[in-house]
């Protein structure tokens, strides 16, 4: 029996057109690995997962140094030091009369901060998952406010250095110094240690606050606000360790 071999190339089909026994033409891949792209725009769940898995590691190293702290100072609670004048081993750990009131206002203050900028976190989250959606010619989600929960949580947080500021003044007040006995070394160190890290959220913060004033996109903005919120978070949640630690345990 003869047959019939047709002269036309099958890549010669016309456009939109599809050969008998041919499966349709497969659409190019617009990508969506990990590479940061997704159907030609930005991969902003890649982007996401990425910086939080960064914010995790910058987590596990401030744990990291917070427990080799926990140890020192439960260690050095039970060392004797060796006494040049009475020539034998003694305890020198001492007391340090805490300025709790102060230092319980500060703790109300984080605890504030912390609800505010989860607040602003989920307000960014908010407007970044509508944002498609009002672009949609014809389609009126009404007015979004917009509160500025990050400007608030800024100025709590500044509030909270001030307030550790006025403790450790108050510390001095008392008679205690960096130097005066171990125990109140290690109050102004894990204090200190505490707040330098708060300052880098703090400037953290500002970034994302500023981020909105600037021509950013609604899922840059995401991103940013949602990593400053976990690491504020972090450091509500160290602070009330370091207080407990200091006020039950010296």
């Amino acid at each position: 029996m003869a047959t019939y071999t047709p002269t036309t190339p099958i890549d010669h089909v016309g456009r939109g057109q599809v050969g008998r026994g041919q499966d349709p033409p497969v659409p190019p891949d617009g990508g969506g690995g990990d590479d940061g792209r997704s159907g030609g725009g930005p991969d902003y769940g890649a982007r996401l997962r990425r910086a939080r898995l960064g914010l995790i590691l910058t987590v596990i190293t401030v744990c990291m140094v917070f427990i080799a702290l926990t140890s020192a100072y439960i260690v050095r609670q039970g060392l004797p030091t060796f006494d040049d004048a009475s020539k034998s081993y003694i305890h020198d750990w001492g007391q340090v009369r805490l300025p709790l009131l102060i230092m319980g206002f500060n703790t109300l203050v984080l605890l504030i901060s912390s609800m505010t900028v989860e607040l602003a976190r989920r307000q960014a989250a908010r407007q970044a998952a509508l944002a498609p959606v009002s672009s949609i010619p014809g389609v009126s989600l009404g007015e979004e406010r917009s509160f500025p929960w990050l400007w608030i949580t800024v100025a709590l947080g500044f509030a909270f250095l001030g307030g550790q500021w006025m403790a450790w003044g108050q510390l001095h007040n008392a008679g205690f110094y960096i130097n005066t006995n171990p125990n109140s070394s290690f109050v102004f160190l894990l204090t200190a240690t505490h707040a330098v890290h708060l300052a880098g959220g703090m400037i953290a913060l500002l970034w994302a606050a500023f981020a909105f004033l600037r021509h950013k996109s609604l899922e840059s903005k995401r991103i940013a606000v949602d990593i400053t919120a976990w690491y504020w978070h972090f450091m509500a949640f160290l602070w009330i360790y370091i207080f407990a630690l200091l006020a039950f345990a010296g």
